[in-house]
């Protein structure tokens, strides 16, 4: 849910729209918890795992120079991705960072770090005004991880030069769009693993859509609705 400051009621609290009673609400902060401490599980306890396998070959290579280069790579990127997972999951509970001016920085930050880095070109369209609003702290979570794993597919999958980002504050509620220049995918084919499953089922989580359109080979473009 948006909450905009100039929503607020006269005590200077956020309005009770959409509010639930205080039993709803407690059962709301305890399926956050529940989809926290899930992340914690699966991205968390997965790349530890890897670390852990990863060093015991490497161990058993000790001898051999060149045959370590591999897993010692693989250990480094499991570790990125790791301190990465650990820092999403606290930005996301930070209250500090509930704004939807938080949320447009740590997209673009995340945006012009993983695309400069591959010389891909991108624009990112955001509202400049009424930044001060409130979001809900599961919606700012699942957002940006739906976003996160868009941008992600691209650099995986698109073989792109141009991304263009696209985020509105609509009356229905938000709006998120990211389109690149791709070569696409066989929408009967789509990519391995379970990332498209993630993001519908981040998106049904909010009560919202995800839609994946493909131009005919010449790019994909990944846009999420959620209601307000």
């Amino acid at each position: 849910m948006v909450v905009c400051d100039a929503c607020r009621n006269r005590a200077g609290h956020a309005p009770l729209f959409g509010a639930p009673l205080p039993a709803g609400r407690l059962l709301e902060l305890e399926r956050v918890r529940t989809r926290i401490a899930t992340d914690l599980h699966d991205d968390i306890g997965a790349s530890l795992s890897q670390i852990s396998i990863l060093s015991e070959v490497a161990r058993r290579r000790a001898g051999d120079v060149d045959a370590l280069q591999k897993p010692l790579a693989e250990i480094a990127g499991a570790s990125r991705e790791l301190l990465a997972s650990m820092s999403d999951i606290v930005w996301s509970i930070n209250p500090q960072r509930d704004r939807l001016r938080d949320l447009l920085q740590r997209m673009r930050r995340f945006a012009t770090d993983v695309f400069s880095a591959r010389n891909i070109e991108f624009q990112f369209h955001a509202p400049a005004e009424d930044l001060e609003g409130k979001l809900d702290p599961d919606m700012r979570r699942q957002v940006f991880l739906i976003f996160k794993e868009s941008v992600n597919n691209i650099l995986r999958h698109a073989d792109c030069t141009q991304v263009e980002i696209r985020f509105a504050v609509e009356k229905a509620g938000l709006m998120l769009s990211v389109r690149d220049n791709g070569k696409g995918f066989d929408a009967a084919q789509p990519p391995a693993g379970n990332g498209l499953a993630s993001m519908r089922q981040r998106a049904a989580s909010l009560n919202g859509s995800l839609e994946i359109t493909l131009n005919g080979g010449q790019g994909t473009r990944v846009t999420l609705r959620v209601p307000a």
